[in-house]
């Protein structure tokens, strides 16, 4: 009897032993890798959500100190054609549900990385994202839980506040609930993928100044312009500092406006970030999605209202040090920019209907295997963000049953320097002799829907001036481009 009590003993402290062995092997497993904030992840990740906003159009260079938004939810898809509805979008931050976060976008110091750490998710589902959207706070608070302290006052809880400090609602409409859109296209460096045990920083960029649109009536509106994309931990980002070509010293006084670019399906350069340079000509794009590269636009005109030519870095990888940037004055009878004013119309083809147009001008480039047309960033009281709500404003020759809207780009009268990133080194070639020739291209996209395109198509683009004639930009001058005009609209 002792003998079976001694062997039964010896048993079981044997296997408490195996088992706690096997459990000691799984956690050491787990630990190379496989732990998710101290659990076994069980096929989970990690995910962090950040925000950033470098604005171009804050006061001096803009009419805003402020641009509040209140964020509810940041949600994802792994369909690139899920809608509004359809089930299976993912919680990245649960916590803004219960604690929305008030962001002021234009809170940014020069060359800072982030402007907000929005949350994280400890327990993400491994999977790859194809879209993202945020959710925002109702202004009339409908939509549940509301931020903690509210910047707006009584103006909701999305506003802007110009520098004469009067507070003006956002009007958000259905952005409130169905979310303000990041699709595929939008995400840099392509899908978000979150593999079992790791940990995913993703940082989405506002830019605020592309969206937001005063209508014809005074009021402010959200059109949403935003990128995301998976960063490095570390911020990794392109920087610079401008300068005085003649002089190798910054810029002084006026704007020095500075976009990293890439192309979308349509083979142009379009604006995927935007700064306006620090007094000493320096900036700072980060966080930057790994493994991408960009082109790097620059423009500047000083506080005596000389212009500047363009500068374009071509193929600048993330996490580069671009150290001075030349930019050479302009030169000749007169050294102000010139001006691209315009009209964009659109109808249903037997009623008028409203869009929101976003305008730009461009410029070709050699990058060393071909030309790319790269955005050239409208400077000064340039307006190329429209609300095209009204027939009143349409000039001759507009087609019947149309609303019109009047754009103002401003931009440098010569041709840009270009430079080709190699080897981790740029030299900047001289402007090409010979005419300034330029493009606009408009894109239209529904109201108050996330930034929903409309019309067929979608974007229109002439390089013609309204004669005619091959679009040449003249210093000091102001031409009028050939109508942009949208049919088909909804």
């Amino acid at each position: 009897m002792l003998m079976y009590r001694t062997e039964f003993a010896t048993s079981s402290v044997f296997l408490v032993s195996l088992a706690l062995l096997l459990s000691l092997s799984v956690a050491l497993v787990n630990c190379g890798g496989n732990m998710v904030s101290g659990q076994v992840n069980n096929g989970m990740g990690s995910l962090t959500v950040t925000i950033t906003d470098p604005p171009s159009c804050a006061f001096p260079n803009g009419d805003f100190d402020h641009a509040f938004i209140s964020i509810r939810s940041v949600q994802a898809h792994t369909s690139a054609t899920a809608t509004d509805n359809t089930p299976g979008w993912q919680e990245l931050v649960p916590q803004l549900n219960t604690a929305p976060v008030q962001v002021d976008l234009f809170a940014l110091g020069n060359n800072a990385c982030l402007l907000n750490t929005l949350g994280s998710n400890t327990a993400l589902p491994a999977a790859t994202f194809q879209q993202i959207r945020l959710l925002l706070v109702a202004n009339d608070g409908s939509s549940g839980a509301v931020p903690a302290t509210n910047a707006c006052t009584n103006q909701g809880f999305n506003c802007v506040v110009l520098h004469d400090g009067s507070i003006h609602e956002l009007q958000l409409s259905s952005q409130a609930n169905t979310g303000l859109k990041i699709p595929p296209g939008q995400i840099v460096g392509g899908p978000i993928t979150v593999q079992a045990g790791q940990d995913v920083d993703l940082n989405i960029d506002f830019n605020a100044c592309a969206s937001i649109i005063q209508e014809g009536n005074g009021d402010f509106r959200l059109k949403p312009a935003l990128t995301a994309g998976q960063v490095s931990s570390n911020n990794t980002g392109i920087s610079g500092q401008v300068v005085d070509a003649a002089t190798s010293m910054p810029i002084v006084g006026g704007t020095v406006l500075v976009a990293l670019e890439q192309l979308d399906s349509s083979g142009d350069d379009v604006i995927i970030m935007q700064a306006a340079a620090d007094s000493s000509g320096s900036f700072n794009f980060c966080p930057l999605p790994t493994g991408a590269t960009f082109d790097v636009v620059t423009v500047a005109i000083n506080g005596a209202g000389l212009a500047y030519d363009a500068t374009v870095a071509i193929g600048v990888p993330g996490g580069t040090s671009l150290g001075m940037i030349p930019l050479s004055a302009e030169t000749g009878a007169s050294t102000a920019p010139a001006a691209f004013q315009g009209f964009v119309t659109t109808t249903t083809g037997s009623a008028t209907v409203v869009i929101d147009a976003s305008v730009f001008a461009l410029q070709s480039v050699n990058t060393g295997s071909g030309t790319r047309p790269v955005t050239i960033p409208a400077e000064g009281a340039s307006a190329g963000s429209l609300s095209v709500e009204s027939n009143s404003a349409c000039p001759a020759g507009a087609p019947m049953n149309a609303n019109c809207a009047q754009y103002t780009l401003i931009v440098p009268a010569s041709n840009p320097s270009v430079g080709i990133f190699s080897s981790g080194k740029i030299s900047y070639a001289a402007p090409a002799a010979g005419d300034v020739l330029y493009s606009v291209r408009a894109d239209a996209a529904s109201p108050l829907s996330g930034g929903t395109a409309d019309c067929s198509p979608s974007s229109q683009t002439t390089s013609f001036d309204a004669s005619g004639n091959p679009l040449k930009a003249v210093a000091g001058a102001t031409v009028t481009p050939k109508e942009l005009d949208f049919f088909g609209c909804s």
